[in-house]
């Protein structure tokens, strides 16, 4: 199968809309800019807190200074709704800074998918609520993928 097809296609129905939120989840888990641009249309626009991008270099960019600022990232995704080539998501990370200052980071994703799998378009809006490291909620080994038999969002009350 080509790269620049990704599926689950449009239209997505229940379970493919779960499955296109959780390979998304994989890929940021990665903390890899290079393959997570992989997922977006070569010329896709984003809107991230008050920040414009357009296009993969963009991406990577952007990705590699979030990363470099947000360690221990670690991310939940749950789906929130879905609609022919668009899904909704909501979402919540964890990740300190450099001084050892934890934050959970919480928000709502809206997507929009081409023909071939790719986002074309993704508005976040973000905000960011420091916690004790004590309050910390996503334990998983930070080099792989969060495990299924984690919790998620709804059960973690977040």
């Amino acid at each position: 199968m080509s790269e620049d097809i990704r599926p689950p296609l449009p239209p997505f129905d229940h379970e493919s809309a779960i499955r296109k939120v959780r390979l998304a989840e994989d890929g940021w888990n990665s903390r890899n800019p290079e393959r997570v641009a992989q997922a977006y249309t070569v010329d896709s626009l984003w809107r991230n807190r008050a920040e414009s991008l357009q296009g993969r270099s963009q991406i990577i960019d952007f990705l590699t200074r979030k990363w470099d600022r947000e360690l221990e990232y670690r991310l939940i995704k749950e789906l929130w709704a879905y609609t022919g080539n668009r899904i909704a998501v909501r979402f919540a990370y964890e990740w300190h800074d450099d001084s050892g200052n934890w934050f959970r980071s919480l928000g709502n994703e809206n997507w929009e998918f081409d023909e071939r799998g790719l986002m074309r378009r993704r508005y976040a809006v973000i905000n960011d609520l420091p916690i004790r490291e004590a309050g910390r909620r996503f334990h998983w080994d930070r080099t792989a993928p969060r495990p299924d038999d984690h919790p998620g969002l709804g059960d973690l009350g977040l």
